[in-house]
């Protein structure tokens, strides 16, 4: 059974920084797409970033583009999401999810298992 386990959110002033964990179990995060969303109140879940298992490109919405950094840690089985320079337009719950096919998407409906999210609020 895949899992997928967030962790790493909370509070934080604007220009601060945080990092996302996505902690897998029951696959190996290289053999499968991981992408990171989002969801604001009232919002449509959006694709942040993510990294793909088929090349190891790592994809990014361009409003985090140079904010934001996906990594992979094998050994530890586990997505991480470094996000700088923090700014209210990215409060919202944070969700990690896998997707076993390809071409690369990050559109939320091609994603099979979802992680049950992470709260990030960016405020002063």
């Amino acid at each position: 059974q895949l899992q997928l386990v967030e962790s790493g959110g909370g509070l934080v002033q604007p220009g601060g920084s945080l990092r996302l964990s996505c902690a897998a179990s029951g696959f190996s995060v290289d053999y499968y797409t991981i992408a990171w969303f989002r969801q604001a109140p009232g919002k449509e879940r959006e694709g942040v970033s993510g990294i793909s298992n088929s090349d190891d490109r790592t994809y990014y919405a361009d409003s985090v583009k140079g904010r934001f950094t996906i990594s992979r840690d094998i050994a530890k089985n586990t997505v991480y999401l470094q996000m700088n320079n923090l700014e209210p337009e990215d409060t919202a719950v944070y969700y990690c999810a896998a997707r076993g096919s390809v071409p690369f998407t990050l559109l939320p409906d091609k994603y099979d298992s979802w992680g049950q999210g992470t709260q990030v609020t960016v405020s002063s």
